[in-house]
């Protein structure tokens, strides 16, 4: 008698969402309370500061709007002369806090993603050349890197903001000071990508799959950009995160000694160097609501970099 077989249906493929949803790395991050905290606060500042424009009560830089009655309106009052309500109180002009500070975030965070950008354009093209051509060119690049680091990078970043306000037409100064503060910040911050990635390259670079493209004919430039770059970014994004909280204060610092935005764009290092003239007056909270907006973004990003160096290291999972 025939043996009758019954074949069980095989089992759904889990969807794409799913695999990703169980994967280590997400996992890592949802039973990491520090990480989430820290994600959800960080993209709250930066939703914030996306939609300042909807969010803010007030457009703290349109003069028609201001209002000096307004000014040195403690927080969480309403106005004695004229009863409008400000949450986190006015300033000296009678600017609304709250709405100073979004749209503060809004100059931070722009100058310190591009400078974090930039910086590692940079940095990972030289890191590449100096690890994969090695000879003279590494040399070059890695004492021109070693001569930077002598030097603060907030110095390096004033010179370079000095020397390039210098040949920039006065009439186009303020227009350009954003700009300018991007490449001084960029070009002072892009050492730390160059030697990672030209550390991750050498070891690269001698595996199998790079020989078996020489073989094949592949070129230094596409065996550099095809082959060896896609894996080395996992160092390069840690060091991204944690440099984006670096440029952020680096730009607050600018700001602050009147070298970085301009007034009439004002950041959170302005809005800080402003509150600090009247701190010891009682008007406290024009100086407290920035600076302590300025932590918690920072930290917060921080906070996510070590947990994202943690996560993409592959010794301790």
């Amino acid at each position: 008698m025939a043996e009758t077989r019954i074949e069980t249906p095989a089992a759904p493929r889990p969807s794409r969402l799913r695999r990703a949803w169980d994967s280590d790395f997400v996992w890592s991050f949802r039973h990491s309370p520090v990480a989430v905290v820290s994600f959800v606060v960080v993209m709250l500042m930066m939703l914030g500061a996306l939609f300042a424009p909807l969010i803010a009560p007030h457009d703290p830089f349109n003069p028609a709007t201001l209002n000096l009655m307004n000014g040195f309106t403690p927080p969480g009052q309403a106005n004695q002369f004229t009863g409008e309500f400000f949450l986190l109180g006015t300033d000296d002009q009678g600017r609304d806090v709250f709405s100073t500070i979004l749209y503060g975030m809004q100059i931070s965070l722009f100058v310190g993603l591009s400078a974090v950008l930039l910086a590692m354009v940079i940095g990972v093209a030289l890191g590449l050349m100096a690890g994969y051509l090695g000879g003279w060119t590494e040399t070059i690049i890695m004492r021109v890197a070693d001569v930077q680091l002598t030097f603060p990078a907030i110095l390096v970043a004033m010179l370079i903001f000095g020397i390039a306000k210098g040949i920039t037409p006065p009439e186009h100064r303020d227009a350009m000071a954003i700009w300018v503060l991007i490449l001084a910040i960029g070009l002072s911050d892009w050492v730390q990508f160059a030697r990672v990635v030209r550390g991750a390259t050498l070891v690269e670079k001698n595996k199998e799959y790079v020989q078996a493209a020489r073989l094949i004919g592949r070129r230094p430039f596409s065996i550099m950009l095809r082959h060896i770059l896609p894996n080395v970014l996992n160092p390069v994004l840690v060091i991204a995160t944690i440099s984006l909280a670096l440029a952020i204060i680096a730009e607050a610092t600018l700001s602050f000694l009147g070298v970085g935005a301009p007034p009439t764009k004002p950041s959170l290092g302005t809005l800080i160097r402003i509150g600090q003239e009247f701190m010891f007056s009682g008007e406290w909270w024009i100086l407290f609501f920035p600076a302590a907006t300025l932590l918690a973004l920072a930290l917060s990003i921080n906070l996510l970099g070590d947990w994202l160096r943690d996560a993409l290291n592959p010794r301790l999972r």
